[in-house]
């Protein structure tokens, strides 16, 4: 697995286009590998995610892939052609090196959402959680699953101005974004949002496949991808990057 990272030039207009829709970034970063691409295992690859950082001076790009990707068309379109600013890093050194017990910091963009049923028999209905609150129980009753604990440094006095149901957490809700958008011949809207906080590995295979599979849906459109750095006062990068 690769985590690659590709600063996007906000002065250029073919980084406002791509950074104005994500289904153009989408298929942008879709257009970054091969389609003859091999896998290492039997079977459809796994999605890759992406992620958009909104970084001062210049967002930044995010991907996790199963092979290395070339964001060379990126960077003509919406960087510096003459000074490439992308990398890519090997993945596995982070991944297998996952411990119970470990702390890290992280970043999540998400798109919270529920499904109420619909009538016996019937498919669910997915709806969005509108709300801070909605928002972060919603990634709060997936720590189990997903295999860590949203604990680190809280106490019972923590988020005193949250929700009295609310349980306090190592996270919050940084940044939110409603997208709508037009796809064939429906309309799509996502309610993006943005976790930042601290975590405590409790089960490293359940957090190792979050990390590559993703969390929530909206995956194709730059949801799901959760990040991990060391904690401060660590000097820490999310990986080496060449």
């Amino acid at each position: 697995m690769f985590l690659s990272k590709c600063e996007i030039n906000a002065a250029r207009r073919g980084a406002r286009h791509l950074l104005g829709s994500p289904q153009m970034m989408h298929a942008a970063v879709e257009a970054s590998f091969p389609s003859n691409v091999q896998t290492a295992e039997e079977g459809p690859p796994p999605r890759r995610l992406w992620r958009i950082d909104r970084g001062t001076p210049n967002p930044v790009l995010y991907v996790v892939s199963d092979s290395a990707p070339d964001f060379t068309h990126i960077e003509e379109q919406a960087g510096w052609p003459t000074q490439p600013s992308w990398g890519v890093a090997d993945y596995a050194p982070l991944l297998d090196g996952l411990t119970e017990g470990q702390q890290w910091e992280f970043r999540l963009t998400a798109n919270p959402v529920h499904s109420v049923r619909q009538g016996e028999g019937l498919r669910g209905k997915r709806f969005a959680h509108v709300t801070v609150a909605q928002q972060e129980r919603w990634l709060s009753e997936r720590a189990e699953k997903l295999g860590v604990a949203f604990d680190v440094g809280v106490s019972e006095d923590t988020n005193p101005e949250g929700p009295v149901e609310s349980e306090p957490v190592s996270f919050r809700v940084e940044e939110r974004q409603l997208m709508k958008f037009r796809k064939k011949d429906r309309s799509v809207t996502i309610r993006k949002v943005r976790f930042d906080g601290a975590l405590r590995v409790t089960d490293p295979g359940l957090l190792r496949s979050a990390l590559v599979g993703g969390i929530g849906p909206a995956k194709a459109y730059g949801c799901g991808l959760l990040t991990l750095v060391p904690p401060a006062p660590q000097i820490a990068r999310e990986a080496d990057f060449d």
